[in-house]
């Protein structure tokens, strides 16, 4: 890159766990002096995995197109705890002895197959008149919210009591809490998801990421590491 020329492009970076999607953000705009700085998805704290980052206001426009783009997760699921939030993060709400077979987990997971219906947890960022359901959820407040129509593709990898892990390739708008959630109770144990890495994010695989944990410190020329978006004309 030119000196002096103000950087731009698409940057695949490795969320570390623990770190907000926003810090990372922020230490690039400070390392990088660009305000506009866009995503593509972003990841609770306990979560990792790819995070698109769009650096510049010729790619901050096009983010609907990478949002609208399909994702691969690696989740595990603790069965045998429910909480209210749906994850690790959240406060229990009920416990379960029971513990599922392989086959019941087998059975389970075609219903999570193709089209389904999800009812996004309360835990979240989406607005129900007006409000963020996240807001009303940490003043102890439910409402109810409308199941929205998400296409998942679930395979296991491996199950041994109380932690299944499987892989989700999923359309935007899709919460793998939810899922993990859903899960639990079709078992009749309860569930809660432990531990998500995404693994894919459109084209862009976890392979291509850089070290999230280097770019939150600052500590990395992420200038190299910058690509363009070869699909569209003049960026």
């Amino acid at each position: 890159m030119p000196p002096h020329a103000i950087p731009k492009g698409i940057l695949l970076i490795n969320k570390p766990k623990g770190k907000t999607s926003f810090s990372l953000v922020a230490a690039l705009r400070r390392k990088l002096h660009v305000q506009k700085i866009g995503h593509a998805g972003t990841l609770d704290p306990f979560a990792t995995g790819v995070m698109v980052l769009l650096i510049g206001k010729e790619y901050t426009r096009l983010s609907d197109r990478f949002l609208g783009q399909d994702k691969e997760y690696s989740a595990t699921i603790h069965l045998g705890i429910q909480t209210d939030s749906y994850d690790c993060d959240g406060q229990t709400l009920a416990t379960s002895d029971k513990q599922p077979d392989l086959a019941a987990i087998e059975q389970a997971l075609t219903h999570f197959q193709g089209t389904i219906e999800q009812v996004p947890p309360m835990f979240s960022a989406k607005k129900v008149q007006g409000k963020r359901l996240y807001e009303l959820a940490r003043k102890g407040k439910t409402v109810e919210r409308q199941p929205v129509k998400v296409t998942v593709q679930t395979k296991l990898i491996s199950y041994h009591y109380p932690f299944l892990k499987i892989d989700v390739v999923c359309s935007k708008g899709t919460y793998i809490r939810s899922l993990a959630h859903d899960l639990g109770l079709m078992l009749g144990c309860g569930g809660h998801l432990c531990e998500l890495e995404r693994t894919r994010s459109g084209p862009f695989t976890i392979e291509e990421c850089i070290d999230g944990t280097a770019v939150c410190r600052c500590e990395l020329d992420v200038i190299p590491y910058l690509k363009s978006y070869e699909g569209i004309q003049n960026p």
